[in-house]
């Protein structure tokens, strides 16, 4: 129905509309690119003559809905991460996926029009239209599965959601995402600090006892970045040994979890001496680590920060590195997933993911054992 054409180093696609020909340049210089986007092309010719949709709604419509809708329930960071991957798919095709940057929204808004899914309304969108899109990704673009497993699963929840609560009738009722096959992943690869790394990097801290009980807290209670930082001085209670975890208001910004339930972490033996050292800077929000400029730390501001005051010790660990070593230590001391995944807020299914390679075998083979 489409052909191909190549006009110097750019591709053109050469079809007919009825008995008029048409050709459109695909604006790259790749021929699988290319070829996608002939695809593409095609089905949205076939779908002009195709029988009558059940509805009929503007993809723009349904996403910033959408968007609208996972402000409510989800949290900031995951509502900008989750905007990032439906801007790839469909472009800045609402007002909230406008690319508000001035200095980079040329070439941005160029590189998102070029590669996103040309399809205007959203009954439109097929399971190949899907496929080819992610398929493109990860053969020229060099995505990993995991990030192609990604974009699967976000279509998927906001077609879900489309379908359910917002009456989109998809062709034979079926959520085109959903049929989209998955990519397999590699087994993860865990990064975490032995018991001489963890001294030798308390030890490059001795000078910044700020940053020195903030590692010694994702070290030794497993908190995510972002978990330490939205502590206050009643979350950290020394007299009983326990920090808390959990939902708030603070200045009218709601935080939650990731996982959205809220726990409780010992505090351990060598956490509370580097926790005691540590004195907290008053503030009128009572956080327990604030930044230099007396404020709630930035999560990105203080990787920075760590990776500076690190850089002297020719040290590379990461916040998500300290993370996997309260793991990865609890496991190679025997302790159960289960256990390991109440204190770390995370499924049982995802630490034994991350870490039932390193529990020790004679526990493995006692779990075997038959009585």
């Amino acid at each position: 129905m489409a052909s191909l054409r190549k006009r110097g180093n750019v591709y053109y696609a050469q079809y007919y509309v009825g008995k008029r020909q048409k050709r459109v340049s695909l604006e790259t210089s790749s021929r699988q690119i290319a070829k996608e986007k002939i695809r593409q092309i095609e089905s949205a010719l076939v779908r002009e003559v195709d029988i009558p949709l059940p509805t009929k709604t503007p993809v723009g419509d349904v996403v910033e809905a959408y968007i609208q809708h996972m402000k409510t329930v989800k949290t900031a960071r995951s509502v900008i991460r989750d905007m990032s991957y439906l801007r790839e798919v469909f472009g800045q095709v609402c007002p909230s996926l406008k690319i508000k940057n001035e200095k980079n929204s040329k070439k941005a808004r160029k590189n998102y029009d070029r590669n996103s899914l040309k399809i205007s309304l959203i009954e439109q969108i097929t399971t190949a239209d899907l496929s080819s899109f992610i398929s493109v990704r990860v053969r020229v673009t060099g995505i990993a599965p995991k990030t192609a497993n990604r974009f699967r699963e976000i279509l998927t929840r906001l077609f879900n959601w489309a379908m359910t609560q917002r009456g989109i009738k998809m062709p034979g009722d079926i959520n085109p995402a959903s049929k989209v096959e998955r990519y397999k992943e590699k087994a993860p690869d865990i990064r975490f600090l032995t018991v001489k790394q963890i001294q030798e990097q308390l030890d490059a801290l001795e000078d910044r006892p700020q940053l020195q009980a903030m590692v010694a807290m994702y070290i030794f209670a497993g908190l995510r970045r972002e978990e330490a930082l939205w502590l206050t001085l009643e979350d950290v209670d020394l007299k009983a040994g326990m920090l808390r975890i959990h939902a708030k208001t603070i200045n009218g910004r709601f935080w939650q979890p990731k996982t959205k339930v809220n726990r409780v972490v010992p505090i351990s033996t060598t956490l509370r001496t580097y926790l005691e050292k540590y004195v907290p800077v008053p503030t009128p929000e009572n956080w327990y680590f604030t930044s230099p400029h007396g404020k709630k730390w930035d999560v990105d501001k203080l990787s920075q920060a760590l990776a500076k005051a690190n850089k002297g010790a020719t040290l590379e660990w990461s916040c998500l590195d300290y993370r996997h070593t309260f793991g990865s230590q609890l496991a190679m001391k025997g302790e159960s997933l289960y256990k390991i995944a109440t204190l770390m807020g995370n499924s049982p299914e995802i630490c034994r993911r991350h870490y039932a390679a390193l529990i020790p075998e004679e526990l493995v083979w006692k779990n075997w054992t038959v009585a």
